[in-house]
């Protein structure tokens, strides 16, 4: 092989091992994040003040209910998790065996015979873990799905550019339109099935990634 062939093979190499070692990223919140209103239905000119077409009661907050209406949720995700397990055993025997008096047809060597066993074992083991994650904040999502029960199907995403780098905030779930607040905004936590991802990029993500080669090594190490 050729001199350029074996450098092209070694560049080859480098690169399968760069992509193989290369940590994949998954998607928490999938599909479409913005959705545009609904056209509205033509009115029907069938009175000056009420008008069958209308969907918004008179007595009632607007309150998102609508594909392409928006609504604020308020991020408060507080978890902590905590798990500890112990447990003890003993276990302690002896035995003792010394002849006082033995039949003459055995002499005396079984009256010199003593015999002392005793043993023990034990076990202790125990193991605690602890979990605690915290997130704080505001993101405005957009109603993408009115389901047939009238719950709403939601979903957002910030970006924020940073120097030379993008940070992502992505949110979806389901949430009951009875739960939102006249001022339109719901507590993450009153939202069903929700998917929260924030994730950034950039040089400085980059730097807090391990390199490839440290990768490769590590999944071939056999310590």
């Amino acid at each position: 092989m050729s001199r350029p062939a074996r450098l092209i093979a070694a560049v080859a190499l480098v690169g399968v091992l760069g992509a193989c070692a290369q940590l994949p990223r998954h998607d928490i919140v999938t599909g479409p994040t913005k959705a545009k209103p609904l056209p509205p239905p033509t009115p029907a000119s069938n009175g000056s003040i009420f008008q069958a077409a209308y969907n918004k009661p008179l007595f009632e907050d607007r309150r998102p209910r609508q594909v392409g209406d928006i609504l604020t949720v308020v991020l408060n995700e507080d978890l902590a998790a905590t798990k500890s397990s112990g447990s003890n055993a003993s276990r302690d025997g002896s035995v003792g065996f010394s002849p006082t008096a033995v039949p003459d047809v055995l002499g005396d060597w079984l009256g010199d015979q003593t015999t002392d066993l005793s043993g023990s074992n034990g076990f202790q083991g125990s193991g605690d873990a602890n979990a605690s994650n915290t997130f704080t904040g505001k993101i405005t999502v957009t109603v993408m799905q009115v389901l047939a029960n009238g719950n709403l199907k939601v979903a957002g995403e910030k970006r924020i550019g940073i120097n030379q780098g993008t940070e992502y905030l992505l949110f979806s779930g389901v949430v009951n339109p009875r739960m939102i607040s006249a001022d339109s905004t719901i507590t993450s936590t009153q939202v069903a099935n929700a998917r929260l991802e924030y994730y950034g990029d950039g040089y400085i993500a980059e730097a807090q990634h391990m390199g490839w080669l440290q990768r490769v090594l590590l999944n071939i190490s056999p310590l």
